[in-house]
């Protein structure tokens, strides 16, 4: 496992730039996602759904979660999406997540509108009852990159 260092907040900061508290939160609830953050840990990372959940635990933002996680200089993994993957091979779709044409239909208006972002996927998702993998294999195939993570990493 390899901390999230001043090398990987320096190449970070040159794609998002992301406020200290984008919440604005007290100093008492600082305190408390530092330690939901902590506890979220496993092999030294913190899962995206354990982001989301303590996200929601707190009644805080994913952002403010995705900042925390930042400062405590831990790495996201697991994206329920499946960025950022170790392999950075293509994802063309799976057996398990297949696409269909017009979730591939639905992608390219989200992407023409300039909304394919991460809660865009889910949204897209949700309205289409499908997984948000299924999307996502969908914006792949095309080439396409999601924006705006929810948790901040990209």
């Amino acid at each position: 496992m390899r901390n999230f260092d001043d090398t990987d907040r320096k190449k970070k900061s040159g794609r998002i730039s992301l406020p200290d508290n984008p919440g604005n939160l007290s100093e008492e609830a600082q305190t408390q996602l530092e330690s939901a953050v902590k506890a979220a840990v496993k092999d030294g990372y913190v899962t995206c759904p354990s982001g989301w959940k303590v996200a929601k635990d707190l009644g805080v933002s994913r952002l403010d979660v995705g900042v925390m996680i930042d400062k405590l200089r831990i790495r996201v993994t697991a994206c329920q999406l499946g960025c950022f993957s170790v392999s950075k091979t293509s994802r063309l779709g799976s057996a398990a997540e297949p696409f269909s044409e017009e979730i591939a239909r639905r992608v390219e208006i989200l992407r023409e509108k300039d909304e394919l972002t991460c809660a865009g996927v889910f949204e897209l998702a949700r309205e289409l009852k499908v997984k948000p993998m299924s999307v996502m294999n969908a914006a792949n195939a095309r080439g396409y990159k999601l924006r705006q993570c929810q948790l901040g990493c990209f």
